[in-house]
């Protein structure tokens, strides 16, 4: 059992994101990081159902960068759910970085799309919007798995295991992400 004292910082984070991942959400984390400590650990907290994955993925492009450019620690604090772009987002950590709060849960599934083809116009054309469309998912799939592999890496979860279960939305509790070390511990 983790005694709350190991990890002290963990009590009182110092950027608070909850709610959809979306524009409003980024605009939000990136005041809270200017108003953040400039010196010392990090703790980001996120309580999230889901949202914007390219949202997701720029935040984590700025933590990555924070880590890159100035050594930062920058610790990641999960609390009560951590779905779909929520886990975009936790990818950007280091799994020795990554903690949960008891009983929350990570939920990760495949990238979705709702997207209509619209097909008018002379023959030859119509194979170019075709061909434009299977580019788009073509190269969605792979930044999916790009995801994938960096939330699994370090950690004791085969990037094949993800990629059997995402398509029927994998449920995760937070004692199941220790014991498989997508996360350093439960708090």
């Amino acid at each position: 059992m983790t005694d709350a004292t190991d990890y002290p910082l963990l009590a009182a984070p110092h950027v608070h994101l909850a709610g959809p991942v979306d524009q409003a959400m980024y605009a939000d984390f990136r005041q809270q990081m200017l108003n953040a400590p400039t010196e010392g650990s990090l703790v980001i907290s996120i309580s999230t159902l889901g949202g914007d994955p390219e949202v997701a993925r720029a935040m984590g492009d700025d933590v990555r960068l924070m880590r890159e450019y100035t050594g930062r620690e920058l610790l990641f604090l999960g609390k009560v759910a951590v779905y779909s772009a929520g886990a975009t987002f936790m990818a950007a950590f280091p799994v020795e970085k990554r903690f949960l709060t008891k009983g929350t849960r990570l939920m990760l599934h495949e990238r979705l799309m709702t997207s209509t083809v619209n097909l008018s116009g002379p023959l030859k054309a119509l194979t170019y919007t075709l061909k434009a469309k299977l580019h788009e998912i073509e190269h969605s799939i792979r930044i999916e798995e790009e995801g994938f592999r960096d939330l699994v890496a370090g950690s004791d979860v085969p990037f094949e295991e993800l990629v059997e279960k995402a398509p029927s939305n994998w449920y995760i509790d937070a004692e199941e992400a220790k014991r498989r070390r997508l996360v350093l511990d439960v708090i």
